[in-house]
């Protein structure tokens, strides 16, 4: 299963079995309590970062004392880790299912993946963006023709619009579309197929920002029919600063490399008039130069193995059964508004924003935290067009992220933001909605302040 058509794409409870939440890191973890006492951490950020799966974990164990370099050594632990390095690009084109002549690149993280593909556009190229996109797609395009596309309310009407745009520019030169699979706001589930769709039919391309797809759902660029894919390991269970950036070659091939220095080098020379002659690889490793995260790539292909072993088709029935637990236990509390574009019957992963009438949203993730153990996140979610468009303010609005300096009970431009996945158990969540309830009903039991722009317990009060 991958995405395509959003009105299509989320499977039914009943499709696969249910699985138990997969073994990752810190499930045990402890945390104080303000009101005192400790509890088992409910991690329910996985938005923005994911905990390690413990296969990953102990894949990258066994493989650390064998660590050497890549790509230079005639030695044996060289060896072994360029073949692991090399084995591990394989691995994340399967995964994607990427075409016999794509490119696996391997980054930092989806912000420099797509930072590389900026650097790479021809001369000329029109970029078109929806505002709804991570800052992490919307920013990168600063030396291209950009087009920012109004938010849609409806699938349909994001192809409309898409549609719209490219059949006024200039048929000629290149173009670039940039999309995202799933709201890191929402969590809801873009028609990238009819979007990829559309922008071929206008001679353009498409890049997916796959960073909140790739943890949920299967993606398979073929399928899709998108150019690139970008998706970051850190939240797909790796917990490592690497990325990926999938898809074809030419343009990465025609450009000059991201970064200049060995490895992306083939050949370098002195010149009769005293310069320098280099040629640059032609594979992935033009884009590659420095000594690659071996560790982080290898934790990367070991998280891509393991979702696949452990069937997607039961990780999704799983976590659309938890989407429909939580999307259920918020609409029981009617001081919660649930944020969303395309409706309530939109398909989506396991993202949920929301605000909570009268509360700071600083405020109310605080002490989420400080008193039930529960982390989630609060703020624009680096996306700041998005969540202004959602809350209905002016998009020049000045809001930023964090606790207003009033104190806590100054309402601010902010929501609080649910996230969850394939490690979560279902006691997280069931607190989580439990907590909503309560702090809703009876207020915070402790007094909180605003530090460093965060809404924070205040240790020199006592309880309310």
């Amino acid at each position: 299963m991958s995405v395509s058509s959003a009105a299509s794409v989320a499977p039914a409870a009943s499709d696969a079995p249910l699985c138990a939440p997969l073994p990752v890191l810190g499930k045990d973890v402890t945390v104080p309590l303000v009101t005192g006492g400790e509890v088992t951490y409910a991690a329910l950020d996985y938005a923005a970062s994911a905990p390690a799966l413990q296969r990953v974990w102990d894949d990258v164990a066994a493989y650390a004392p064998y660590y050497g370099s890549v790509h230079r050594g005639a030695g044996y632990l060289s060896q072994l880790s360029t073949d692991l390095f090399e084995n591990s690009r394989a691995t994340v084109a399967e995964f994607l299912g990427c075409r016999a002549d794509d490119q696996v690149v391997f980054t930092r993280s989806t912000t420099d993946s797509l930072n590389l593909l900026a650097a790479v556009l021809p001369a000329g190229c029109q970029v078109f963006v929806f505002e709804t996109e991570h800052h992490a797609s919307l920013l990168p395009w600063r030396d291209a023709d950009v087009t920012y596309l109004d938010a849609p309310r409806t699938p349909q009407q994001a192809v409309d619009t898409l549609e719209r745009a490219l059949a006024a520019r200039d048929p000629h030169g290149p173009a670039l579309v940039c999309v995202t699979g799933a709201s890191n706001v929402t969590g809801e589930l873009w028609p990238v197929r009819e979007l990829a769709a559309a922008a071929h039919a206008h001679g353009a391309r498409i890049v997916l920002d796959a960073a909140q797809l790739a943890p949920h759902h299967p993606v398979d660029i073929a399928e899709l029919d998108v150019d690139w894919v970008a998706f970051s390991g850190h939240k797909l269970y790796a917990p490592f600063g690497s990325g990926v950036l999938a898809g074809r070659a030419d343009w990465l091939v025609a450009a000059e490399p991201y970064l200049a220095g060995g490895g992306a080098s083939r050949q370098v020379a002195r010149r009769a008039d005293g310069g320098v002659e280099v040629a640059w690889h032609t594979t992935a490793a033009r884009h590659e130069a420095g000594s690659p995260n071996v560790i982080g790539v290898y934790s990367i292909a070991s998280a891509c193995k393991a979702l696949a072993e452990a069937g997607f088709d039961s990780l999704v029935a799983r976590e659309q059964a938890l989407v429909a637990k939580v999307r259920a236990g918020l609409a029981a509390v009617p001081q919660v508004k649930v944020l969303s574009l395309f409706g309530d019957d939109a398909p989506r992963v396991g993202v949920i924003s929301f605000v909570v009438e009268g509360w700071n949203s600083s405020h109310f993730a605080a002490a989420l935290s400080a008193e039930y153990g529960i982390g989630v996140r609060d703020g624009l979610f680096c996306a700041h067009p998005l969540v202004r468009t959602l809350l209905g303010s002016d998009p020049q609005d000045p809001g930023e992220c964090g606790a207003p300096e009033g104190g806590p009970g100054e309402l601010s431009l902010n929501a609080i933001r649910v996230s969850f996945g394939a490690g979560t158990p279902d006691e997280h969540v069931e607190r989580f909605l439990r907590a909503v309830a309560e702090l809703v009903n009876d207020g915070a039991r402790w007094k909180y302040r605003t530090e460093g722009g965060r809404c924070v317990p205040d240790r020199g009060e006592s309880q309310v």
